[in-house]
């Protein structure tokens, strides 16, 4: 019998997704850097890519506790019934 481990990747840090967001909205707004200039489109996006990072992350911490409060309840539950079974013998 094997046992297989499933790894699972770790969770993106607030800096990671950060710049992911902002190397997106950069390529994706490449084309208004002429009008409004390199360092202020720099500037905007970085505060953009800020408020949508800090957003994420607040959504999928609220699931991974949401998700753990689930889990918990149905231990307890397989918990009770088990405890309800007489034991046959």
């Amino acid at each position: 019998m094997s046992q297989q481990e499933s790894v699972v990747a770790p969770a993106p840090t607030k800096k990671q997704v950060r710049r992911e967001i902002g190397d997106k909205l950069a390529g994706a707004l490449a084309e208004y850097k002429q009008e409004l200039g390199e360092k202020k489109l720099a500037t905007r996006v970085k505060e953009v890519s800020k408020l949508i990072s800090r957003d994420l992350l607040k959504i999928s911490k609220k699931q991974r506790h949401a998700s753990k409060k689930a889990a918990a309840a149905a231990k307890k539950a397989a918990i009770k019934k088990a405890e309800k079974k007489p034991v046959k013998k």
